[in-house]
């Protein structure tokens, strides 16, 4: 149960931030860089499983809003507020942890895949260490024996940077944001570090690979 003051934070600040995001999100303009032969994971059909670091959690929230995309979230106070506000630009929210409980969240994963939906982790955890990889979309893809996990970035060319552990981003308004999608890899999570690692540096400026711009 949550107490009143819990209460009135979930029934002001969902449709609050909600609005913000996609307001911010307008001015955006995303440019999609993929490594050969692999294309941007909103234009693959069908389930997937997709990896991105915590830092660009509010980035991936508008850019890939209204896809029912499926994400895990925890349980928790904090996990609800997220689940409400995610649920309003268009996201499936699956209550659960990658560590505690975490079979049932699997399952219910799981689920959203064989119904036809993409899946999405943050690879390094609701509390990290930032940028490392945990096994959460591994297990997943083992339990579902999808072929495979992609990875990607999304980089701000103009941004604030919060001092959490994940150096969280909030992109300026009217920025480009690099979108790096990494190679394909199968179900071990060696492979999955070194994809992620690989979308941040084809997200990177200093990149000069093919990219199609998006608004």
């Amino acid at each position: 149960m949550f107490t009143w003051k819990q209460r009135m934070v979930l029934a002001i600040v969902p449709p609050l931030v909600a609005g913000l995001v996609r307001a911010l999100g307008a001015t955006l303009r995303y440019r999609d860089v993929c490594a050969p032969g692999t294309i941007a994971g909103q234009l693959i059909p069908g389930p997937g499983i997709f990896s991105f670091w915590h830092c660009g959690t509010l980035i991936c929230a508008h850019r890939f809003r209204d896809m029912g995309v499926a994400i895990l979230i925890s349980s928790s106070f904090d996990g609800e507020l997220i689940a409400r506000i995610v649920e309003r630009l268009g996201f499936v929210a699956v209550r659960g942890s990658s560590s505690r409980g975490g079979a049932t969240a699997l399952r219910a994963l799981q689920q959203a895949y064989t119904d036809g939906r993409k899946c999405a982790f943050t690879a390094d955890g609701p509390r990290g260490p930032a940028r490392v990889a945990k096994p959460g979309p591994v297990h997943l893809a083992e339990l579902t024996t999808a072929p495979w996990i992609g990875a990607y970035h999304a980089e701000p060319s103009r941004a604030w940077y919060l001092k959490s552990w994940d150096r969280f981003a909030i992109p300026k308004p009217f920025t480009t944001v690099t979108v790096g999608w990494a190679a394909h890899v199968g179900a071990d999570l060696q492979l999955l570090q070194r994809a992620m690692e690989e979308a941040v540096a084809l997200a990177s400026p200093s990149h000069t690979g093919s990219a199609e711009g998006h608004q």
